[in-house]
């Protein structure tokens, strides 16, 4: 036995198969029920010649089938591959071909945007589809509940596995379009999921996984973010791993959340900053419900700000808030330390395994001031799939050790904290989403009448930051409405990146290299939203 995800997950099953492991939307599975749907998943994909280190994508909202494809996945050693279900068809597209999928498990909803990439991309075989079926499918497809019914779902046949088998998972970035960042299974384990035991001992060795589960009193956790997230996978598979029950949501809301913590009894949440605090807060307002279960609410990809923490205090006296860093290509970095301010720069106490390195990579040394790049060492990625000199760029040598250089920017304390002071490039982060402003450009260029556009990030109360645009339109040109801009974009980028503010100048601002000048076009835009509101 190793450091695998299906032979820990079969471990447990076996030391707790009767306890109850996920709840999503009135479906209740054991341990031992999750394992023979996963298994007769795993028994179909064989069956139709997928194969180890074959590429499947998981486009789907949350639900049993998402976990159970992850699972049956690794099981035969075939890799799952997360997919943006916002994503409209040209991302979709970028997306199949650079994870090169053999095949997809989507669900019904999202059948028309699967119809319209698959004449384009070669190489998807596979089709599963997930849900009720209202209209028409792509061709080849298998209904779900159709491919495991016919399925054994014992465990014979599958191959041996190894902690090197791969753990995918796409991220939006900070450049561009979606990077996978590949992980050995051993690797993420420890570094995503602190070894099965994140706020204890980690598994010293994989045989202790099934007794550890077996002696633990189960946690109740609820990943509220789409499984498409990897904090959502991995908080998912951490409390597997303890032999606790995972819920999940298909459609985030704050009622809909409320109603499912009192329903369950969950013990943990797990947040995107602000985006989703706020409709929790909101419906806490308007409602009571009994929360006296819940006791840690984790927020992870976006950080809280004071304005939500303090609501979060009010509404939620007895919950323990924690902000946590960490990305996909480092795992978990660390906690915002007890009396920091999100609008001062959070202070986060970091593991052994995280540096702050200057220009000249050095590390940058307690209490100088000095602004450097957040590193991580010891478990991490292999590299980006399918694009070395991203990897090469990334995943540097630094004194004979190997580190995975971020673009996050960060200043130590005198006691050793690291003060986080945001991205060292032009990401915007709107709920915890990603946005590259180059991207947008270059869409809103493609608009008549539009000659030069830059995008930037504004703040907003809800979701941390709006994405805006300045825009300069050619001599004569009326400006576009913002009705015109999102049904001319709808095609073209998810909706979350489509400017919520416009601001039309007579001459874009440019830095003396020619460049987008983005601290002018955050300035121009920031006080342009304000005299408007």
């Amino acid at each position: 036995m190793q450091f695998n995800m299906a032979d820990l997950f079969e471990a447990v099953v076996d030391a707790v198969p009767d306890r109850e492991a996920l709840y999503a939307e009135g479906r209740r599975l054991t341990f031992a029920q999750l394992d023979a749907r996963a298994n007769r998943l795993a028994h179909h994909f064989q069956s139709i010649g997928v194969g180890p280190g074959d590429h499947i994508g998981c486009h789907m909202m949350n639900g049993t089938e998402y976990l159970e494809t992850m699972l049956a996945l690794f099981k035969i050693r075939a890799v799952p591959i997360n997919v943006n279900f916002r994503y409209v068809e040209d991302e979709l597209l970028y997306l199949y071909k650079d994870a090169d999928l053999k095949g997809v498990v989507y669900d019904t909803e999202f059948a028309d945007r699967v119809s319209a990439v698959l004449p384009r991309v070669d190489a998807v075989k596979y089709l599963v589809a997930v849900g009720p079926v209202t209209g028409e499918l792509p061709a080849g497809t298998v209904l779900y509940d159709e491919a495991i019914e016919v399925q054994s779902e014992d465990r014979s046949g599958f191959p041996e596995r190894s902690a090197d088998d791969l753990f995918v998972i796409y991220t939006g970035g900070t450049t561009g379009m979606p990077k996978g960042v590949m992980w050995r299974q051993e690797d993420i384990f420890f570094a995503g999921m602190g070894g099965g035991y994140p706020m204890g001992v980690p598994l010293a060795k994989p045989e202790e996984a099934g007794p550890r589960a077996a002696a633990n009193t189960p946690m109740v956790s609820f990943p509220a973010p789409p499984l498409m997230h990897g904090a959502a996978e991995l908080g998912s598979f951490i409390n597997f791993m303890g032999g606790g029950k995972v819920c999940l949501i298909r459609r985030y809301t704050g009622h809909g959340a409320l109603a499912l913590i009192e329903q369950e009894k969950c013990n943990s949440m797990t947040i995107v900053g602000d985006a989703m605090a706020l409709p929790l807060v909101d419906a806490l307002a308007e409602k009571e419900y009994d929360v006296s279960s819940l006791y840690v609410l984790a927020s992870a990809g976006a950080i809280l700000s004071q304005p939500l923490r303090d609501a979060i205090a009010q509404r939620l006296p007895n919950i323990f808030v924690i902000d946590s860093f960490g990305s996909t290509e480092t795992g978990f970095n660390g906690t915002a330390a007890a009396g920091s301010q999100p609008a001062d720069g959070l202070k986060f106490a970091v593991n052994e395994r995280t540096r702050v390195f200057d220009d000249e990579r050095k590390p940058v040394q307690p209490g100088s001031g000095v602004i450097g790049r957040v590193a991580q060492r010891g478990h991490i990625p292999l590299g980006y799939y399918g694009d070395k000199k991203k990897t090469a760029e990334t995943f540097v040598e630094i004194d004979g050790e190997r580190w995975v250089l971020l673009g996050d920017m960060a200043t130590v304390e005198a006691d050793g904290s690291m003060r986080f002071l945001g991205r060292g490039s032009i990401c915007i982060n709107s709920g915890g989403e990603k946005v590259y402003p180059e991207e947008v450009e270059g869409a809103l260029k493609s608009m008549p009448g539009v000659i030069d556009a830059v995008v930037a990030g504004i703040p907003d109360e809800r979701w941390g930051q709006r994405v805006a645009a300045v825009l300069q339109t050619r001599p004569g040109a009326v400006a576009p409405t913002q009705q015109e801009i999102e049904a001319h974009l709808a095609s073209r980028i998810a909706r979350y990146k489509v400017p919520r503010f416009v601001h039309t100048v007579e001459t874009m601002q440019r830095s003396p290299s020619g460049k987008p000048d983005y601290g002018w076009a955050t300035k121009v835009l920031t006080e342009a939203a304000g005299a408007t509101a």
